[in-house]
């Protein structure tokens, strides 16, 4: 059974994410100033057990969904998250479950994590310079063992994903350095532009550096062609390096949206389902799944999406810029 929304969108895409915290304070996601001692976090019973995540998974796939992402706050803080991702990738009709992460944890489970089958990873990276690099995350753990940790998790043969957000005036001149680190060492890039995703990190207009920006300084020191043969859904506007098969790619919500091809729906790790990025509620669906049978279950899913209408960043404007929206770090990015 395959379903679409009141735009034709299918479901193909699910993140769940596995944990609301963090060990990082990151000013576009979980800023410190907010995200402090005093925050309240989700009981460990409030979050969905590793077994109702793998029951709506089942659930999910019998719906066409073929991709699984998991998120945070930062995944790897889940204890036995490897035993997760080996159940998930058993599901019948799942071809592919992929993990983000800041790269902390990344060392400690990446062999792990290879052993339990998962075969890629997207690290969030947003600078190679250590003192923007502590800037950025609002805490102080050393740049060279993430760099490290990443290394470590390539050499087992995990493919590497780096999702690098750019704010204008803060990391703009890491760009060329990451670039040319990731090229180096065979990292897939994506730049992301700074997103007004949340309420609590004082996104600024100003702030954004549009892709095609990015792109124009990029190709003052190589040349790059478009890939043209692009994945439905696919966010990114990807590029190769002339003579290799090296891509990098652009994520640009702000500046160019992709509403109209999205076919992602959002987990947060309390069970409530999320139809955007960008949305102002979710449904909670932890309760049907704790005490309903499968066809409830998916009939709600099912109807929640045959009635998703979202396209934030088409609308996106002062209007819509001023509503009330889910914190990245509850439903991840």
């Amino acid at each position: 059974m395959n379903i679409v929304d009141a735009r034709t969108r299918p479901l193909r895409n699910v993140r769940i994410s596995v944990i609301d915290q963090c060990n990082l304070r990151c000013n576009y996601c979980m800023p410190k100033e907010v995200f402090d001692r005093d925050y309240t976090y989700l009981q460990p019973q409030q979050l969905l057990s590793f077994q109702e995540i793998e029951r709506l998974t089942r659930i999910f796939a019998s719906l066409g969904v073929e991709k699984i992402r998991l998120t945070g706050g930062e995944p790897l803080m889940r204890k036995g998250l490897p035993e997760l991702i080996e159940r998930l990738l058993l599901v019948n009709g799942i071809q592919d479950v992929s993990l983000t992460t800041n790269g902390i944890l990344l060392g400690v489970y990446a062999e792990r994590l290879k052993r339990a089958g998962l075969k890629r990873i997207n690290v969030s990276l947003d600078s190679l310079n250590a003192a923007t690099h502590d800037q950025m995350n609002g805490r102080y753990f050393p740049l060279e063992k993430v760099l490290a940790s990443i290394e470590k998790a390539a050499n087992l043969g995990l493919k590497i994903k780096v999702n690098m957000v750019v704010q204008k005036g803060i990391n703009d001149a890491d760009i060329l350095p990451m670039a040319a680190y990731c090229l180096d060492k065979g990292y897939t890039l994506r730049f992301i532009e700074y997103m007004d995703v949340g309420n609590t990190n004082r996104w600024d207009l100003a702030q954004v550096m549009p892709s095609k920006e990015i792109l124009q300084l990029l190709e003052q020191s190589w040349t790059l062609e478009p890939v043209t043969q692009m994945i439905t859904g696919d966010v990114a506007k990807r590029y190769r390096y002339a003579g290799t098969k090296q891509e990098v790619g652009f994520i640009s919500s702000v500046t160019e949206a992709f509403c109209a091809d999205c076919n992602r729906a959002r987990i947060s790790a309390d069970g409530k389902l999320y139809t955007c990025l960008f949305a102002t509620t979710g449904t909670d669906i932890k309760a049907v799944l704790r005490n309903g049978s499968d066809e409830e279950v998916r009939g709600l899913l099912s109807g929640i999406w045959q009635n998703r209408h979202d396209r934030y960043s088409e609308e996106r404007g002062a209007n819509v810029r001023a509503r009330s929206k889910i914190e990245m770090s509850y439903i991840g990015g």
